[in-house]
């Protein structure tokens, strides 16, 4: 088993490259880079540089404001160019033998464009040091925003794993031992219906049922804690914390609810099914014992070898639309912003992060597999 860790281990590497090469590569041919996202916000604004941060943007801001901006006329050169500098996209130059500060408004200097090889390769040796970068929009490190934006979607990520699991197993339980009975057709029509229900439709049900939208006010509209959360005693913060978290963590549990009670169910009706399960039953043994004591273990071994699988889809998959909807400032909302800006180090340092996370977690997967049943020894694959 510790070989088979090991070489589990060893191939993060050449997949995590793979898929940071292939989403670099992508981003070659999209339209609209960082420079462009800039460019498109001044000439359609001519509020300064608000978005911009860095001593680059500084520069080209001074550029700008001495060139006599005015946003219909287009932006200066010299901030373009600065901007390429400071994003990374081009280096600074300067002829032999020149001693003086490496700038463009020396004579002797001038902007060289980086070949994007060498961006990726440099972009990859700084990640394996776990250094992401700072962000072109923002004032803060990559790493720093995914931790202050990751409390929340963990919330919704943890909260709605555990909540169901602890509904759908008990349910997948009982539908197999009372298969084909009424509760068992009734509660396959509900769980199709929720699963046929998309995710941000049920969160707008929700909010209108329960938000003060046209019926009751019994939850909160948006946010994860009210306005003066700081000042509430430890037990008053847990339960507007739980009051807030109450319709988004209900909201995203719906389709995976779904998906774990039918899963339960079909793995308890194949192992009822086999002859151990007649043998220990003609034991004498009770029918209590016969499930839980013999056929649980065996049933219910991809069902909690699957839990990191689920929690990181959820964590990392399903919480753009519901913190859209209920106002949550989590990842989702990072990435979508991001994305939508070309905001790249958040963009693949974010990639980077969460890979990682989930070729680990496979690991975790294949480990859960061998706690639940110790029979089985990956390490014995051929």
């Amino acid at each position: 088993m510790g070989a088979y860790i090991l070489r589990r281990i060893l191939l993060i590497v050449p997949t995590l490259f793979g898929i940071m090469l292939i989403n670099f590569a992508l981003t070659q041919f999209v339209p609209g880079g960082p420079i462009e996202q800039v460019a498109a916000r001044l000439e359609g604004n001519g509020d300064a540089l608000d978005s911009v941060s860095g001593n680059g943007a500084d520069a080209g801001i001074q550029a700008a404001e001495d060139e006599g901006y005015i946003g219909a006329r287009g932006l200066p050169p010299e901030f373009l160019a600065q901007l390429e500098v400071q994003f990374g996209f081009a280096r600074i130059v300067c002829d032999a033998g020149y001693t003086g500060k490496a700038t463009l408004k020396a004579p002797e200097c001038r902007k060289e464009a980086i070949p994007p090889a060498e961006r990726f390769f440099t972009m990859m040796w700084n990640y394996m040091r776990f250094d992401f970068g700072q962000s072109y929009f923002r004032s803060i490190d990559v790493f720093d925003l995914v931790l202050e934006k990751m409390p929340v979607s963990i919330t919704l990520g943890l909260w709605s794993t555990l909540i169901a699991y602890l509904i759908s197993i008990p349910m997948g339980i009982r539908k197999a031992v009372r298969d084909g009975s009424q509760f068992d057709t009734w509660t396959s029509g509900a769980i199709i219906v929720g699963y046929a229900i998309p995710g941000f439709l049920f969160a707008i049900l929700l909010l209108v049922l329960f938000s003060g939208g046209s019926y009751w006010r019994l939850f909160p509209l948006r946010g994860l804690t009210s306005d003066n959360w700081e000042e509430l005693s430890w037990w008053a913060k847990a339960v507007d914390y739980l009051w807030h978290i109450t319709l988004p963590v209900v909201a995203s549990t719906i389709s995976s609810f779904a998906t774990l009670t039918l899963l339960t169910k079909n793995s308890f009706l194949e192992e009822i099914k086999k002859q151990y399960v007649m043998t220990a039953r003609a034991k004498g043994l009770t029918e209590s014992r016969v499930l839980y004591g013999h056929v649980f273990r065996n049933a219910m071994l991809i069902v909690i070898a699957g839990f990191p699988a689920l929690f990181v889809s959820v964590f990392f998959g399903g919480s753009l639309i519901i913190e859209t909807i209920f106002s949550l400032d989590g990842l989702g909302q990072l990435g979508f912003k991001a994305a939508v800006e070309r905001d790249y180090p958040v963009i693949f340092g974010t990639l980077f992060f969460f890979g990682l996370i989930g070729l680990v977690m496979g690991i975790v997967s294949d480990l859960m597999y061998v706690w639940v049943d110790p029979r089985i020894d990956f390490g014995k694959r051929g």
